[in-house]
């Protein structure tokens, strides 16, 4: 098997300029996919039998959550192959996914909270699948701390994936805590056996919010992935002429 498009992957110089095509061919689609899913579920979808209007808002819960998990995932991975393999661009993609990746936590919780509030009678409750969601952020946060605090770019690489790879075991906790414990948070209603627990009129726009989300997650890391392979090879000769070109 000819791995070259691996190692080729690895380059910072393709990688560089790959990231900057594949930026657009992302980013488009998270937007069409996104103001469709929005329009969908705003105003297509009827009203919860239960919930009324208010359940709305996991059109955007729904997808933050899941990316908060995902991109998680993939920056222990991306850690592992750069600690494992000495591959300093995984560490850069590491670096780049982290701050999206709390940033769509930090959206998980707020709009959480902003559904609990009416539904629960409060902001706020320790359930086992919100406390473990902030363990989640702590994580994010220690991880973009824990690399700020280590002038050796080499060792702070090191030291954050050591923390993303173990901080890994959290994952699946967040997403079954819900069987494991008595918990306020609902049950799965797509990621189940059998059939959904959402009729087909309110799914196709939170599936198609997933897409989009997930899309846009990746043309913002094309763009983040950039800044630091700049910031990473900031004195290399073919970055000079590539500038210049």
């Amino acid at each position: 098997m000819n791995w070259t498009w691996l190692h080729r992957l690895s380059s910072p110089p393709h990688a560089y300029r790959i990231t900057g095509r594949l930026t657009p061919w992302f980013g488009w689609p998270a937007l069409l996919l996104i103001l469709s899913g929005l329009f969908g579920g705003l105003v297509l979808a009827p009203a919860d039998y239960q919930q009324g209007d208010g359940f709305r808002i996991l059109y955007v819960h729904a997808p933050s959550a899941w990316l908060s998990m995902f991109i998680y995932a993939t920056t222990a991975i991306a850690a592992a192959i750069g600690l494992v393999w000495r591959i300093k661009l995984a560490h850069g993609v590491a670096a780049a996914s982290a701050p999206v990746g709390a940033w769509f936590t930090v959206l998980a919780l707020a709009t959480g909270s902003i559904w609990g509030k009416p539904m629960w009678g409060t902001w706020w409750v320790w359930d086992a699948r919100l406390t473990s969601e902030l363990i989640l952020l702590f994580l994010y946060v220690g991880l973009i701390a824990l690399r700020a605090s280590i002038e050796d770019r080499d060792r702070a690489d090191r030291a954050a994936a050591v923390l993303a790879i173990v901080g890994v075991v959290n994952l699946p906790i967040i997403h079954f805590s819900v069987y494991w414990w008595n918990t306020l948070h609902q049950g799965a209603t797509i990621t189940k056996f059998g059939a959904p627990s959402i009729t087909g009129d309110m799914l196709w726009p939170l599936l198609v919010m997933l897409a989009g989300f997930t899309l846009y997650y990746f043309a913002v890391l094309m763009t983040r992935l950039r800044a630091e392979i700049l910031r990473r090879e900031r004195d290399a000769s073919w970055l000079r002429t590539e500038l210049a070109a």
